[in-house]
């Protein structure tokens, strides 16, 4: 998968996820704001992140934190189903509207506080956490499928740790 991936990267334009003055800007390896004090991650995060969790056609996939729609589309492609929350409203609209420009049909959305996840459809192969939390949240390792990975950054915000953890065969959690 690591070369339709790296196709994939540089395929997608970032720009077309980005509505504000900072359009200009999308061609940097950077965080950009997107509006409700909320950024676009930095490509290169957007694909450490997409490696770690090492997709296939078969996953179904939870996201938490839609934001730009930009991770969104790398978990759609590689992915049977997405199942994306986002807190904000208005930037989960306008995701949903880019994402369906761009002819995906495996996605469901819900406008939510996501520390809860989503329930009704768990457990998921594959978990992604775009915002940080201070600890991992129970609610969410509780979603995770037998053999299922998710990444989630974990710390205080200055402090950050991208954190891969991992429900085992014989159904304990570890976390690296």
């Amino acid at each position: 998968m690591d070369q339709k991936l790296m196709d994939f990267f540089n395929s997608l334009d970032r720009s077309f996820f980005i509505d504000n003055e900072f359009k200009n800007y999308a061609h940097l390896d950077r965080a950009l704001p997107i509006g409700y004090e909320q950024t676009i991650s930095q490509p290169s995060l957007v694909l450490k992140m997409t490696r770690q969790l090492d997709l296939d056609n078969n996953c179904r996939v939870l996201e938490i934190g839609t934001g730009s729609g930009y991770q969104t589309a790398f978990l759609a492609e590689f992915s049977k189903k997405v199942y994306t929350i986002e807190r904000i409203k208005k930037l989960a609209e306008n995701a949903r509207k880019k994402l369906e420009q761009l002819g995906y049909k495996n996605i469901c959305y819900k406008v939510s506080d996501g520390s809860e996840g989503w329930p009704e459809y768990a457990p998921y192969d594959r978990i992604i956490v775009t915002a940080a939390a201070e600890t991992i949240p129970e609610e969410l390792v509780n979603q995770l499928a037998i053999g299922g990975i998710m990444i989630i950054p974990v710390g205080p915000q200055n402090s950050q740790e991208l954190k891969l953890i991992t429900r085992g065969l014989d159904g304990r959690i570890n976390s690296k």
